[in-house]
């Protein structure tokens, strides 16, 4: 083969080089050149009825905005995240969120994707990084605020009383936010009256399956369990099943707070069987999708957005519970 072909054939690779490294920067547009919005979302898992209904109200809602999500399920693991977001990075998303699993370990990442240029949204749950420029912000609720309005109603349970108030606690994902936070909003609370003594504590995994499990353990170590404070609906759930196969009642017997707010737990709350939840919304989907366009345009937004909440008796689940979207 002469030089001149072998010029030419080089000639060809080059441009053939060139234009694939064009192609990769202006599309490495995950959406294929459609135009659309490319968002990578990492989701926690599918532990809870919340979480399915938070899943649900992400993918309804990009579907609704015209958005491009690319969805992955981490299945409760750090590793399954961290892999996820280093593929939407080679994917070159236009925007990041994900509901982080816990709250350490993500300044690595993070920083690989704002070295990449695309910005990251935390949906849900928080992250303890002192370097808050690794995300642009945050949407989701006031965890301590929900473990204080637990205390909150507690307290006034209990107001004039003096008998000691025995209280076993469910608590959610080890490292998790909102199990780090419900914990220590309540404990702010109730720590003024020495009559109110958490005597057992321990993680049901925000899970029906452990909440049943674990209380079944605290029946059996403690008799005289007064109160129960789960994190979650679901384990409060679980839970129930475990006291009426122990003989006893719940809601009565033993008083019930749960945090959430889905449709079961509020049908639990309406039968009496739990006394009080603390609403925790997981429809963030139309503002996460409003959220992920402003970022995408280099718009300010918040660095902190709280959901709007509130809180239900018994009565107020009866209410509600027709019109109930999840």
């Amino acid at each position: 083969m002469g030089k001149r072909s072998l010029a030419a054939i080089a000639a060809t690779l080059m441009t053939a080089a060139a234009l694939a490294g064009c192609a990769g920067d202006d599309g490495g547009d995950a959406g294929g050149g459609s135009g659309k919005l490319v968002l990578g979302f990492s989701q926690v898992g599918a532990e809870s009825g919340w979480r399915t209904a938070n899943t649900k109200s992400i993918q309804d809602s990009a579907a609704a905005s015209g958005v491009d999500l690319k969805f992955v399920d981490a299945q409760g693991k750090q590793e399954n995240q961290i892999k996820a977001i280093r593929s939407f990075i080679t994917q070159r998303v236009d925007v990041i969120a994900f509901s982080p699993v816990v709250e350490s370990g993500w300044d690595t990442v993070l920083k690989e994707a704002k070295d990449a240029d695309i910005p990251v949204i935390l949906t849900d749950r928080a992250i303890d990084s002192p370097d808050t420029s690794l995300y642009k912000t945050f949407i989701g609720s006031d965890f301590v605020l929900e473990g204080k309005k637990a205390g909150e109603w507690l307290v006034k349970e209990y107001e004039g009383k003096n008998d000691p108030v025995n209280i076993v606690e469910l608590q959610g994902t080890p490292g998790a936010a909102p199990a780090n936070d419900r914990k220590t909003g309540f404990a702010d609370v109730i720590k003024a009256d020495p009559k109110f003594k958490v005597i057992a504590s321990q993680t049901g995994q925000f899970t029906r399956t452990d909440g049943k499990q674990v209380m079944e353990t605290f029946l059996k170590a403690h008799p005289d369990i007064d109160v129960l404070y789960a994190h979650n609906d679901d384990m409060g759930l679980g839970a129930i099943e475990a006291i009426e196969a122990a003989g006893k009642k719940p809601g009565t017997d033993i008083k019930i707070i749960t945090v959430d707010a889905v449709k079961d737990g509020m049908t639990a709350l309406a039968a009496g069987k739990i006394n009080y939840i603390v609403e925790c919304s997981p429809l963030l989907g139309p503002q996460l999708m409003d959220l992920a366009k402003k970022v995408n345009n280099g718009e300010q937004v918040e660095q902190r957005v709280l959901t709007e909440e509130t809180t239900f008796t018994p009565e107020q689940a009866k209410q509600v519970l027709p019109e109930r979207k999840y």
